[in-house]
């Protein structure tokens, strides 16, 4: 039997042996399913794996022990070195040294030593060996207040000795300013400082031109020194002079407190002239950390109480010399030395505060508690800034109660303290 006939196209080998390219096949739904093509395997050839990473050497392990004590070293270090501890013995013995070493460690901490640290030390010190020749306790309060403005000046460079520096006191009713630097001021207080030595039979460092500043912050000039107070050198000649005046106290003994200073038109006695320069030495190192953005504690409490009893004791006085001048309101009654006049209560509250009874009608008039006409609440630092002249007497937070006009006059004493 014939088979069927070949189309032209069927793409088989005719015979004699030659073949001929089969045309384009159809769609696949259009081919005979007999003849449909095989699907192509869906695996693909797959890539070898990487060859695994080694381990750190020995020398790489033992360079991350201390990030490791530290805790500072990743996941896969973690991993790497704890295995690498189970195995080295010399590296697992090192990992335990560093790992103690780390628990000696504290935690990061301001540079700035506390304020009270001077005094801790210095207690704990003069406990374990008492001074053979110790500070008289009125002249704490100034060995303190020196110690620290030194130790505030202590790190500033040439651009902070050149800070300008805003001083202010009350004067004719209203405050007052003056612009100066941070090397003025140190200069003024060296000036002013010139005046206990002269008490103490030490020669005047500057003769006759020593100035006549007043007490509690007080102002006075700025003449007497010399060129070299422009600039940083001043801080030793200053600081020389404060050891000398402690010193010097320290070894004179029993009655020096009473030797009287002379500041032109009065005088204080030594005791109290310490306590004002203690006083105007905070005022000014004040001045100085605001003028350089540093932060600067008050005195102790017990020092800050010294300074604002000192304060008290002097406001009758300038009471008096101001109903003199004509800017206090004149006494309501005259009475003998020593005699009960109006009074009136001045409470200071907060560190270093307490009460104070104030005589109105004359500086030797005795207060008394049965003739109080007021009383005044004020803090501390704020009472301290009146009397330095930081702020005006109507600026004053204070409670008041009592007679109005003897609150206003004490008011204004306190302010006219900076001027004296």
């Amino acid at each position: 039997m014939n088979g069927p006939a070949q189309s032209p196209d069927d793409g088989y080998e005719r015979p004699g042996g030659q073949a001929r390219i089969p045309g384009p096949r159809g769609a696949a739904d259009d081919l005979d399913p007999g003849h449909a093509p095989r699907p192509l395997p869906l695996s693909l050839p797959q890539t070898p794996p990487a060859p695994p990473t080694p381990p750190p050497s020995h020398a790489v392990l033992k360079s991350l022990l201390g990030a490791w004590a530290l805790a500072a070293c990743s996941a896969e270090e973690t991993r790497a070195v704890e295995d690498h501890l189970t195995e080295c013995a010399p590296c697992a013995e090192e990992a335990l040294r560093l790992r103690d070493a780390v628990g000696l460690l504290h935690p990061e901490e301001t540079l700035d030593l506390k304020p009270l640290l001077r005094s801790r030390v210095l207690e704990d010190c003069l406990g374990k060996r008492p001074a053979r020749i110790p500070v008289p306790a009125w002249a704490s309060p100034y060995d303190t207040e020196t110690a620290r403005l030194d130790a505030l000046l202590q790190d500033f460079g040439d651009s902070e000795w050149h800070t300008p520096v805003r001083l202010k006191w009350f004067e004719e009713e209203r405050r007052r300013s003056q612009r100066t630097t941070v090397a003025g001021v140190i200069g003024h207080l060296l000036t002013v400082d010139g005046r206990p030595p002269i008490a103490l039979g030490l020669d005047d460092p500057w003769g006759r031109k020593s100035p006549r500043g007043g007490p509690i912050g007080g102002m006075g000039s700025f003449g007497g020194a010399s060129s070299s107070q422009t600039t940083r050198q001043v801080r030793e000649p200053w600081r020389e002079q404060g050891h000398t005046l402690v010193r010097t106290v320290s070894f004179a003994g029993r009655g020096v407190a009473e030797l009287a200073v002379d500041y032109g038109g009065f005088a204080l006695p030594l005791g109290d002239a310490f306590l004002e320069r203690a006083f105007e030495c905070w005022v000014h190192a004040w001045d100085i950390a605001d003028a350089v953005d540093y932060p600067y504690e008050p005195p102790s409490g017990p020092h800050l109480h010294r300074m604002i009893d000192l304060a008290a004791r002097m406001l009758p006085g300038a009471l008096a010399q101001r109903r003199r001048a004509g800017l206090a309101a004149p006494a309501r009654g005259l009475v003998a030395a020593g005699a009960p006049g109006r009074t009136l209560h001045l409470e200071i509250e907060g560190a270093g505060g307490g009460g104070w009874d104030i005589a109105l009608d004359s500086p030797g008039a005795k207060p008394s508690v049965e003739r109080t006409v007021a009383e005044i609440a004020l803090d501390g630092i704020e009472f301290c800034q009146l009397a330095a002249g930081h702020i005006s007497p109507e600026d004053a937070a204070v409670g008041q109660h009592g007679d109005r006009e003897a609150i206003r006059d004490v008011l204004f004493a306190a302010a006219s303290l900076s001027r004296l």
